[in-house]
């Protein structure tokens, strides 16, 4: 990958709006698999900047790579860490890989945070089923973190996560500490594991086997290919979960985050503003229509 001389962070007018991006200061890059890195940055100093950090649990930012362009990017950190933002991002076009090859010091443009959030609120008192497939574990890490933060609120803690192959496990450790926890399971499985893979194979969905869960009393919520959501839902759906138990985190074409373009229309829906978190109950109609 290229690198990038350094972007100074520049002051941004009091008078920008939600369409301007303010600078952030990129504190690292980390590099989690061999095509996903997680940059931390310090939220803007600009007027509003403020506003940045402050972030439910499946919210995402806009971010602008100056002179490159901009893209949709789900928050990852920890919500009560207002101090930096955090976003793991995989390297696929020429956003990302230049988003991934700055250097600590650099500035980019931060918008937001858009976007519905995961229940945390409703989900208090019962107990939360986290499905994730690929990078669909960033999106619901802020849960994760929120719900070990307030531990109290929440009974059992169930993380079913689904990979490519082992070298495209997200967040290893992490998840090998959440599942030592207590009234804490977390399960990986892995499409093709090779000769040195010890652990489950198989599409996600084949977890549910390994997992109990009282339907009335649990919260789902997914993340990840829409494939692997489709699937996801009818096995919970099977299992008994109620429609408004059960949450996904939809990602289509997102462009300005207020709705305005259209390019993430899903029938009568505009994901940027009407998501990126919805009810099974309210999406799943639109679920089965490519490109609704």
């Amino acid at each position: 990958m290229t690198t990038h001389q350094s972007t100074p962070v520049s002051p941004v007018p009091a008078s920008s709006g939600p369409m301007t991006p303010l600078p952030a200061r990129l504190i690292s890059v980390e590099k989690e698999t061999h095509d996903t890195y997680t940059l931390t940055l310090e939220p803007p100093s600009a007027p509003g900047g403020e506003l940045a950090s402050r972030f439910r649990p499946g919210q995402f930012s806009m971010l602008y790579d100056y002179g490159v362009g901009e893209l949709p990017i789900s928050i990852s950190g920890d919500p009560e860490r207002p101090e930096q933002l955090v976003y793991t991002i995989r390297s696929v076009g020429p956003v990302t890989t230049s988003l991934v090859t700055r250097a600590p010091g650099d500035a980019i443009g931060v918008r937001g945070p858009f976007g519905t959030p995961w229940p945390m609120t409703e989900a208090r008192g019962k107990s939360v089923l986290i499905v994730a497939g690929g990078i669909g574990l960033a999106p619901l890490r802020p849960a994760i973190y929120h719900i070990l933060r307030h531990r109290g609120d929440y009974n059992r803690l169930v993380i079913l996560y689904g990979a490519r192959s082992p070298r495209d496990i997200l967040f290893k450790k992490e998840l090998s500490a959440w599942g030592l926890l207590p009234d804490t399971q977390s399960l990986i499985t892995v499409d093709y594991g090779g000769v040195s893979w010890r652990g489950h194979v198989g599409v996600v969905t084949t977890l549910f086997k390994s997992i109990r869960a009282q339907p009335a009393e649990t919260y789902a919520l997914l993340c990840g290919p829409e494939v692997m959501m489709r699937f996801a839902l009818r096995e919970l759906q099977i299992r008994g979960l109620p429609k408004n138990q059960i949450f996904l985190s939809m990602e289509r074409n997102m462009k300005c985050a207020a709705g305005f373009c259209g390019h993430c229309q899903l029938g009568p829906f505009f994901v940027c503003k009407d998501g990126p978190v919805f009810s099974c109950a309210a999406i799943e109609p639109w679920m089965d229509l490519y490109e609704a």
